[in-house]
């Protein structure tokens, strides 16, 4: 797994998470309990701090990056879709970030919020709290109900298992073996 210090920074990560070794991991980068980095993601905590807290998902080619004496913070179980771009960002609790969105310098994304796929938060946009948000750039078309919460949770609970059966059971093989040479 690349892990890199910078500049006698280096990465803090929970013996509960699970990063793909395929994932760097930058400097001031601190991964909370049960967080799942997917593969090819990249976090760069070499300006500034990055946190994931607990049981949040960092999906495959998710890209985090911050500027000197900022915190770009994801909060507790919230999801990072795939291939999703965050710069400075502040994430609360429970939030979903589409596939492929992006989430500029300095905005907030509120607590149970959804920014759709291929989203764009602008700079310094404030998405409250409990709305569905899409487009280029977003604009909220609804409210958070009941049935999204629950199917939130029940998706962070698979990741989160998902977490743990990749620490216990990832093996990586040879080539051979993938060929039929035992």
């Amino acid at each position: 797994m690349p892990f890199y210090e910078f500049e006698g920074k280096r990465p803090t990560i929970d013996a509960t998470a699970w990063v793909a070794p395929s994932a760097d991991i930058i400097g001031d980068v601190r991964i909370g309990p049960r967080c799942y980095v997917g593969w090819q993601a990249v976090l760069r905590g070499d300006h500034g701090r990055i946190v994931i807290e607990a049981g949040s998902a960092v999906e495959e080619g998710v890209i985090v990056h911050t500027s000197p004496e900022f915190v770009s913070r994801i909060g507790p179980e919230a999801t990072i879709g795939h291939g999703a771009m965050l710069h400075n960002a502040t994430v609360e609790a429970f939030v979903v970030i589409g596939i492929r969105a992006t989430i500029s310098n300095f905005a907030t994304v509120g607590e149970w919020a959804i920014i759709g796929e291929m989203g764009l938060v602008r700079e310094r946009q404030m998405i409250p709290p409990g709305v569905i948000a899409v487009g280029q750039p977003v604009k909220i078309i609804g409210q958070i109900e009941q049935r999204h919460k629950e199917r939130w949770l029940a998706a962070k609970k698979r990741y989160q298992d998902f977490t743990k059966r990749n620490r216990l059971g990832l093996k990586e093989i040879e080539l051979r073996q993938l060929s039929g040479e035992l």
